[in-house]
């Protein structure tokens, strides 16, 4: 039995219980069927139209195959880094399930007419509320609907603000009912996120379904991405020659943090934070390196408004630019979309869109909502009085957020405040099989978003979109599907965009901001920092599995057991001690990402820097962590020792792997700033290994089993082997890992790469105090003797005590200096209401 045959019976078996006299497509006592509308069956048990072209594919899809797609799905996502964060939680893997939505042309294209005038009739609508607002004049819209929703601001609310296109991107979510028919559900209009994901998806189902995919013939969604692009720098105010188009983003933490990076990368434009801005003269300027300042035309936004600007909107906000409205009034930079869009999620507005579409539009509301009755109005609180006793009503408040209580509580809160809450109708949304591993697929509900972008002089709906699966009482998390849409005829232009918009062909300069390139030289520090601890923990982990060491708690301790002891206390040095067992140790530094210095602690700080320039970085960068986090599990899982080599190294090819990603990045700012990190943070970690492992004499066999332990972690055995013919000594180890500018491990050679990668950023003059360090610092080493450092003073080296710590506390130095030059752009913003009062 294959997957939709088994589901198709399944549904038939439960149309024939609930339908006693066996008719399929109603009730007997002739009422609507009220049971959920399928999108893959129809209601005689056979595939719907739009399955049918798929009919041969689709129908030969076993469990096993599709369980096997199931994990490729899971796989290819966490090697893409897709993630998506809720509130208060950590970031979750995106959840996608392998059977897509399909929708018929022919539905399709009624669908997109009523996407058109829904997106035509919103922009006009905001163009009237915050201009000549002849919606409220007239008593169309109730003015307490739109003053009473935080989403209307009226610090941009004047003639002088006038934009005749403030919707330039808009979003749509529909559920289908049990009679066939969409409806509107929400509008999003503030800062509509998901088509990055969309496009996530696609590429992922294309690729675990690929006979499925060819033989459907789809709408490719490249052009849709192009037409953005070009509708964003179409966008630009007055005749600008190269407008420069940046993509506003709360930070790291955001819900839709990849959707951002991923819009930005796939667009080519920056990907910016609050602080990365600044208004001067009326102008938004990004900062660059240094004292540059580049000026921004077009802000595709994804800070809620009220976030957007402390000085005129919400005075605790770090997320915005101080005097964006100002900039905005002045006409210089373009928000997409505009400030106070938000009004138009209202759900309070929804009685009123069929009357206002007859007022701007002169013509009526094509794609209806869900039934909605605003309680300010006497007739619509009455209604929703009547039906809080049902079930098939939901209280929200003007803001969208539902409210919860009974029925007795909920209706005391709308009578001491009716104007703040409306009633929704409840529908029984559409059915779609998705696969749940063991129980094969489960019908479950599922909502539609649709995406309309202003591209010309119209308004031209993504062909596709995102669906989202609801959580129901099948106990299975939400999960998103690929939304299919069927081309009438293979030669039809995808999208149908025949041909986008011209643009600009000049290159334009790359500029990044001080945080960006911040993110990237910790994570050349995070990634170096992981690869030195995890090289020592190999390293120390072979020392004691040594074939040498005898086994027994009364066995006589040998020169490994000591030299275990040693490199147990060179981890120390660097992350302290935990477990007085060195299994449980060693585990703990490659696992436990709560632990201080640890290499799990690094790598996730390592995710956290990259995921802040995920728009600069190579897609294959996330499948370092997919590495990583599969060399864990497998540790996780398996008690025995010989895993601790294993799994750390596996966790070191895939960081090793982020070096051949690094090399072939274009030799920017960015560039040259991981690989200063990455010196950098060489050179401190080689200090503190030779401080915790050679300053000390410990016995001819002893210092030889951990000067082999040293030149492993170091990567230098090989090379060592070569230089002195296996003979290990103080001496040439030093003169190796300290001296040898032609050793890519030696501090002489970190030291000068330090200088060459310092040297490429702007803010460097040849006179600055990072390069006076640095200089300092080579010149410390070049007067610096080997014999002298090895040169013996009772039991130890103080002269190479000395020397370590105090190039160690002088590269400490200039890392602050690095940073203070080169990335900091001045104190940190702070909130208005908490700045001191001024007394006159």
């Amino acid at each position: 039995m294959t997957v939709l045959r088994e589901y198709a019976e399944a549904l038939g078996l439960r149309a024939a219980t609930d339908q006693p006299d066996g008719r399929p497509d109603g009730r007997p006592d002739g009422r609507p069927d009220s049971r959920p509308y399928d999108e893959v069956v129809g209601p005689d048990g056979t595939l719907r139209p739009a399955w049918k072209p798929m009919a041969e594919t689709a129908l030969s899809i076993t469990p096993a195959t599709l369980s096997r797609i199931g994990h490729d799905v899971e796989r290819f996502l966490a090697d893409d880094g897709v993630t998506y964060l809720r509130p208060g939680a950590r970031p979750q893997p995106w959840r996608l399930d392998p059977v897509p939505l399909v929708i018929d042309p022919t539905q399709w294209r009624t669908l997109e007419v009523g996407l058109v005038q829904r997106a035509e009739l919103l922009n006009a609508m905001l163009v009237d509320l915050y201009g000549p607002q002849r919606l409220l004049a007239d008593g169309i819209v109730p003015a307490a609907v739109v003053f009473g929703h935080r989403g209307f601001h009226r610090a941009v609310a004047r003639p002088s603000n006038h934009d005749p296109r403030p919707l330039v991107l808009a979003a749509t979510d529909l559920g289908r009912g049990p009679d066939g028919e969409w409806r509107v559900l929400a509008d999003r209009t503030q800062a509509p996120s998901g088509i990055g994901y969309a496009m996530e998806n696609r590429r992922v189902v294309s690729r675990v379904l690929p006979e499925l995919h060819r033989d459907a013939g789809l709408h490719r969604m490249e052009p849709y991405f192009a037409a953005l692009r070009s509708a964003l720098l179409e966008s630009a105010p007055g005749d600008q020659a190269d407008p420069r188009v940046v993509v506003l983003s709360p930070g790291t933490h955001s819900e839709t943090a990849y959707d951002q990076a991923f819009l930005a990368s796939t667009l080519g434009f920056p990907l910016v934070q609050g602080a990365d801005l600044t208004v001067r003269n009326g102008e938004v300027l990004m900062r660059g390196n240094g004292d540059r300042l580049e000026r921004v035309d077009v802000i595709l936004r994804r800070v809620d408004a009220t976030w957007s600007d402390p000085l005129e909107l919400r005075g605790d906000s770090r997320l915005g630019v101080a005097g964006l409205i100002e900039a905005v009034r002045r006409g210089t930079v373009r928000v997409v979309n505009g400030l106070g869009a938000g009004v138009l999620e209202n759900p309070g507005l929804v009685p009123y869109l069929p009357a206002a579409s007859e007022a701007l539009l002169g013509e009526p509301l094509r794609l209806g909502s869900i039934a909605t009755w605003w309680c300010g109005d006497p007739v619509q609180r009455a209604e929703v009085e009547q039906r809080l006793a049902g079930q098939d009503l939901v209280v929200r408040t003007l803001e969208g957020a539902i409210v919860e209580g009974t029925p007795e509580e909920l209706l005391a809160r709308i009578a001491a405040d009716p104007y703040r809450f409306v009633g929704q109708e409840q529908i029984t949304l559409s059915r779609a099989p998705t696969w749940a591993e063991g129980r094969g697929a489960v019908g479950r509900p599922l909502t539609l978003r649709t995406f309309s972008l202003r591209y010309g002089s119209a308004y031209r709906p993504l062909v596709g979109g995102l669906a989202s699966v609801r959580a129901d009482d099948s106990g299975l998390p939400p999960c998103s599907k690929d939304v299919w849409v069927l081309k009438e005829s293979p030669e039809a232009a995808d999208q149908g965009l025949a041909d986008v918009l011209p643009m600009t062909h000049t290159r334009s300069v790359t500029v990044l901001v001080p945080r960006a390139l911040e993110d990237m030289f910790w994570s050349g520090r995070y990634a170096e920092r992981a690869e030195d601890l995890v090289r020592l923990v190999l390293a120390t982990q072979a020392l004691a599995e040594a074939p040498d060491r005898p086994a027994g708690p009364t066995r006589p301790q040998t020169s490994a057991d000591v030299g275990v002891e040693v490199m147990r206390g060179a981890l120390g040095r660097l992350v302290g001690h935990v477990h007085a067992e060195i299994d449980a140790e060693l585990r703990s530094l490659l696992l436990d990402a709560d632990r201080p210095g640890s290499a799990a602690q690094s790598l996730v700080a390592l995710r956290r820097a990259f995921s802040g320039v995920r728009d600069q970085l190579s897609p294959d960068v996330w499948r370092i962590f997919t590495s990583a986090d599969r060399a864990a599990q497998e540790l996780w899982d398996n008690p025995h020792s010989l895993q601790i080599a294993e799994s750390g190294a596996e966790m070191l090819h895939g960081i090793l792997a982020m070096q051949g990603i690094v090399a072939s990045m274009i030799r920017d700012e960015g560039y040259h700033s991981i690989r200063m990190g990455r010196f950098l943070e060489r050179a401190m970690q080689l200090c503190q290994l030779l401080r915790a492992t050679t300053t000390v004499r410990r016995g001819l066999e002893v210092d030889r089993a951990v000067l082999d332990a040293v030149l492993t972690s170091a990567e230098s055995a090989v090379t060592h082997r070569r230089r002195y013919r296996g003979y290990v000594r103080t001496g040439g180890v030093l003169d190796l890992l300290i001296m040898d500018r032609d050793n890519p491990r030696s501090l002489a050679f970190c030291l000068h790469e330090l200088r060459l990668h310092l040297d490429q950023l702007p803010g460097s003059t040849g006179s600055s105090r990072p390069e006076r360090l640095l200089d300092d610092l080579i010149e410390t080493v070049d007067r610096t003797e080997v014999a002298g450092l090895v040169a013996i003073g009772g039991v130890g080296r103080p002269n190479l005590e000395a020397f370590l710590d105090q190039v160690h506390a002088q590269l400490v130095r200039l890392a602050e200096a690095i940073s203070d030059l080169h990335f900091t752009t001045g104190p940190a913003p702070r909130p208005l209401n908490a700045l001191p009062a001024v007394h006159r």
